[in-house]
């Protein structure tokens, strides 16, 4: 009875081991078929055609206003008022400081004194040659006496005429002590306080036109021999991400930098946008271009030094080598010199669970098919 009690164990073991297997043999056909066909949409896939490779050296830089205004104090005072700010908006003739006006609205009545003591003087000089005049013609004075008289004249114009501008310059002097914005524009920096002793040639505001704004970059000296006026430019700015701006060389700098020897490159930016000045920016100059087989970086699958893409050949994906050349900086796409041909299908993200051989099953007619070109965002589609 006990031999026969073991026998049923084992027999029980047996077959739930058995089943075990059976499911563990199910499961695994059923993830083989799973992942023998994958369902991709038309956006997957990109059709690689020629596009535009463009070679060129680097440049860096940042950019700067065109227009700018370093205000300083052009008479010494104490700083009364501070009318702006960093980022206030200023027209062309808005007071931004003021300095102490007593010392010099006192110049100004001193010298309008001056003015008219002048006048009286001269006056009476004039009538008094007048005179002179009349009586010499008589016989009645001397022509020392006459001489004199032209003499004293002369004088008094000359005195008229030193007061007048002593008046002149006191004016000015008053008005300069308004610290006025010369264009229309923004503060870009503040320089002084109320309370501050300003003496001449004191810095007080920096004003610029933010619509003037340039890209100055720098080349490596032995690359100034590629470059010309009118070249354009592709370039990226610190603080502007996924936005590529162009434009085109404007000037460049005769003189090399003396410490680092890079050359100075002047760029007038196609468009102009609300930007910022002094931002960081680096692109390219596009001394050459060229028609190539260009794919994004995302298309690309690297092991090692070696990389491939998944291209699409009769519905069936293949992982196929390719050799890359250059790479446009503008974009981040790369030339490809072997392993596609223009007119192939290749996947655009290949991600997830593919295998050399799978089936590709295509759903949605989508919104068009993406291709391998050459597009501002650098992914070709």
């Amino acid at each position: 009875m006990q031999s026969l009690k073991k026998t049923w164990v084992f027999t029980a073991v047996a077959l739930a081991l058995s089943l075990s297997a059976c499911r563990e043999q199910k499961s695994q056909q059923d993830e083989e078929a799973a992942v023998s066909s994958l369902t991709l949409v038309q956006e997957d896939l990109m059709t690689v055609k020629h596009a535009e490779l463009s070679q060129g050296p680097m440049i860096s830089g940042s950019l700067q206003p065109v227009i700018k205004a370093e205000l300083n104090a052009e008479v010494s005072g104490i700083v009364t008022k501070v009318l702006k700010d960093n980022g206030d908006i200023v027209k062309a003739g808005d007071v931004l400081v003021e300095l102490d006006k007593t010392t010099y609205r006192d110049k100004v009545l001193s010298a309008q004194e001056a003015e008219r003591s002048a006048i009286v003087t001269s006056d009476q000089a004039a009538k008094q040659l007048k005179r002179m005049q009349s009586l010499h013609k008589q016989n009645l004075v001397t022509a020392e006496v006459l001489e004199s008289a032209e003499i004293k004249a002369n004088q008094a114009q000359s005195d008229l005429a030193s007061a007048r501008a002593r008046l002149v310059e006191a004016k000015q002097q008053l008005q300069r002590t308004e610290v006025k914005a010369p264009f229309s524009g923004v503060v870009a920096a503040r320089k002084t306080s109320s309370g501050d002793t300003a003496q001449i040639g004191k810095a007080l505001m920096v004003v610029i036109d933010p619509a003037s704004m340039r890209f100055e970059g720098y080349i490596a000296a032995d690359q100034v021999g590629q470059i010309k006026t009118g070249q354009q430019v592709s370039f990226k700015v610190n603080g502007y991400p996924g936005q590529q701006f162009t434009g085109v060389i404007e000037r460049i700098n005769p003189q090399a930098n003396e410490i680092t020897r890079q050359v100075q490159v002047f760029v007038k930016i196609d468009k102009q946008e609300n930007f910022v000045a002094g931002l960081y920016a680096e692109g390219y100059i596009s001394v050459a271009q060229q028609q190539a087989v260009m794919l994004p970086e995302t298309a690309i699958v690297r092991e090692g030094d070696n990389t491939f893409t998944w291209k699409l050949d009769n519905g069936v994906l293949h992982k196929t080598r390719v050799t890359l050349g250059m790479q446009d900086p503008r974009f981040g796409t790369y030339q490809v010199t072997s392993g596609i041909d223009v007119g192939e299908q290749v996947l655009h993200h290949p991600k997830g669970a593919i295998r050399e051989g799978i089936a590709v099953t295509l759903q949605g007619s989508g919104a068009g098919q993406a291709v391998a070109e050459t597009k501002p965002n650098g992914t070709g589609n």
